[in-house]
């Protein structure tokens, strides 16, 4: 096999210490030599490392995405002037021909030397800036979630009632259960607005044992949703900073049904809003894990389940599905989900809806060009003679005998 990189250098992470293994091809038919070396993980060791690299002409350095203890070695050395390629440990692992005895620093300086690994998508200083802080967003929003569910281990049920219990009703009361209130009629009359109208629900949702007890989680729990909301806030305020470069295609993603501003930020972080590195919306779509699976031998389909994805990117795709799921009148996306769930079921539904939002967003960053949904009725306009023999078919099982009259042309 063709040696591609005859000086090649392979970096095995772990939290300590990089095992780094440098590979220089010999001359002719002579066997490569490699030199197996102990880097410890901190800034002036790596340091070392690089000016070590560069004084042995290495031109290519492989390393695994081992958990997070990959980005100090990385980020030192992806100024160098060597290439520094990360890779999934999945594709490494599954390259036959590994001998037992082989470090992995060795083992991965032998596949990029003949060039068997591709590199996985590292986005560039800005957009790992932005990532962070939008993740550490979702973070803090999860979190924030659990601390509103474990305000029922402490006796609410508002929740049975009240869509949001921190909301401004929710909150009146239960800041005034914490504060010894245990009159279930005054409690609900503390109700705001479109609240009131559920007085006999949330009188008899406050009914029930709540003591001192109670009173202290909730206290608690309150007093944690309340830090973590400001958190969020003032991640917001870092976001909208960062997201300035980004902001027309930001501008451009938000026209999409279902995905909001928190959302299409997601989506910029995770992709870095430049679609040019993704030769086509199916490679954008695949790399995101939306695309079924391919497994299959001798003509039976083993497997279609799609591969794992970037977990920041999906959730947010999951979440803009559902909601568009449940709009009217968009082709893209409502009437795709209601197809797709009477056939293949909504999980399934949901993936669909996923993929075709990558798509659209694909070609909408591509071009330029704010979205336009074709209607809900695009599938039947589509294909009208299946719509038809579909609603006969529908009404055949029902017991009806149909017989089609075509209406006259409308004037206008």
């Amino acid at each position: 096999m063709d040696v591609l990189h005859p000086r090649c250098a392979g970096v095995d992470i772990s939290k300590r210490d990089a095992k780094v293994c440098v590979r220089i091809q010999g001359a002719g038919r002579a066997r490569a030599r490699s030199t197996v070396t102990t880097w410890e993980a901190v800034t002036n060791r790596i340091l070392a490392l690089r000016d070590h690299l560069i004084a042995e002409e290495v031109t290519l350095v492989v390393m695994e995405a081992t958990s997070d203890y990959w980005k100090p070695f990385y980020y030192l050395l992806e100024d160098a002037p060597f290439e520094v390629m990360l890779v999934n440990a999945r594709h490494t692992k599954g390259i036959p021909g590994r001998k037992t005895d082989v470090s992995d620093a060795a083992w991965l300086a032998d596949l990029g030397a003949h060039g068997l690994v591709r590199g996985s998508f590292v986005p560039p200083e800005p957009i790992r800036q932005l990532r962070d802080l939008t993740r550490t967003r979702t973070a803090i929003t999860r979190e924030r979630g659990r601390e509103v569910q474990l305000l029922e281990d402490a006796g609410i049920k508002l929740s049975s009632v009240a869509s949001d219990i921190t909301g401004v009703s929710g909150r009146a009361m239960l800041e005034a259960l914490i504060v010894g209130d245990r009159d279930p009629a005054g409690l609900a009359d503390l109700a705001k607005r479109r609240m009131r109208s559920k007085i006999p629900e949330l009188t008899e949702a406050l009914t029930g044992r709540f003591g001192e007890h109670h009173g202290f989680l909730a206290r608690l729990h309150l007093d944690l949703i309340d830090g973590h909301s400001r958190a969020i806030e003032e991640l917001n305020e870092r976001i909208e900073e960062a997201m300035q470069p980004f902001r027309a295609t930001r501008d451009l993603i938000v026209t999409i049904p279902g995905i909001s501003i928190i959302v299409a930020d997601v989506i910029i972080a995770e992709t870095g809003g430049d679609m040019s590195r993704f030769p086509s919306a199916g490679h954008l779509a695949s790399w995101a894990g939306t695309c079924p699976g391919s497994n299959e031998s001798a003509g039976r389909v083993k497997s279609t389940h799609t591969r794992p994805g970037n977990p920041y990117l999906k959730g947010a795709l999951g979440a803009a599905a559902m909601s568009v799921a449940r709009s009217k009148n968009t082709y893209y996306f409502a009437a795709k989900y209601r197809r797709i769930a009477s056939r293949r079921g909504p999980v399934k539904a949901l993936v669909a809806i996923e993929h075709a939002m990558l798509i659209a967003i694909w070609n909408m960053c591509s071009s330029g060009a704010y979205y336009a949904d074709p209607g809900e009725d695009f599938f039947t306009r589509l294909h009208p003679d299946r719509a038809r023999d579909r609603a006969l078919e529908q009404l055949r099982r029902m017991g009806y005998a149909v017989t089609l009259e075509t209406l006259p042309a409308q004037a206008g």
